[in-house]
């Protein structure tokens, strides 16, 4: 059935993997909770989607230790992840966005060496990632690189934001907006207003798919995802 995506749709530069939830009530043993999620329990699957139009070009769906997918065993479950659903888009100079459970200094690596650029939230604690500790103002930012990453903290009113790219430079833009306080343009770092403009096609596709939900009742979990997809 992901064959039939691809095929059918060449995407343009920009792609993004992150979590969907498919609804279902019945019995099923690896059904999931995610809260931040419009139907909260059901079926995940793990998405890819072309930042531009929301389209769908791969899937995998999440059944605990029996997923079906290829192993990197240096880039761990969550990197294995993204280096399978990517693997067709590699090596043709693609961006690809996602979020903290995926992005780490090992993957990042990866990516680049397969000509592909990625962004992301990343967590701290993640493996090889720089001591970016120090405390900081409203608007500041912190960084470390090297000749391929950048490492950067900012601090947007009482969150932190931590990034990994490669492909963007330490650099701060002004908005379009202004601050209703001092009427100067709002400034942010130029990789999370990128990661912001792409990160939400995930999001954009589930809402498309809820307007044509079949509302056929089955038991049968595959029958729910036949239907939908």
């Amino acid at each position: 059935m992901t064959n039939l995506f691809a095929e059918h749709f060449y995407p343009f530069a920009n792609l993004v993997i992150d979590e969907s939830l498919v609804l279902f009530k019945g019995r099923l043993r690896f059904k999931q909770y995610i809260k931040s999620k419009r139907h909260r329990f059901g079926i995940k699957l793990f998405l890819l989607c072309d930042c531009e139009t929301g389209y769908v070009l791969n899937i995998i769906v999440y059944t605990g230790k029996t997923t079906d997918i290829e192993q990197f065993p240096d880039l761990g479950v969550s990197g294995s992840v993204v280096a399978h659903l990517i693997k067709p888009y590699l090596e043709k100079g693609h961006s690809l966005y996602t979020d903290n459970w995926y992005t780490s200094p090992t993957l990042s690596m990866y990516l680049h060496e397969h000509k592909t650029s990625s962004c992301g939230t990343v967590r701290p604690k993640r493996k090889c990632m720089p001591n970016l500790t120090a405390k900081i103002n409203k608007g500041e930012t912190i960084s470390m690189s090297t000749e391929t990453l950048l490492a950067l903290k900012w601090r947007d009113r009482r969150e932190v934001h931590i990034m990994l790219t490669n492909k963007h430079e330490d650099k701060i833009i002004a908005l379009d907006k202004k601050d209703f306080r001092t009427k100067e343009p709002i400034k942010k770092p130029a990789c999370i207003v990128d990661y912001n403009a792409n990160m939400g096609a995930v999001d954009r596709s589930d809402m498309m798919l809820s307007s044509t939900e079949c509302v056929r009742k089955t038991v049968k979990w595959y029958k729910k995802l036949f239907f939908i997809w």
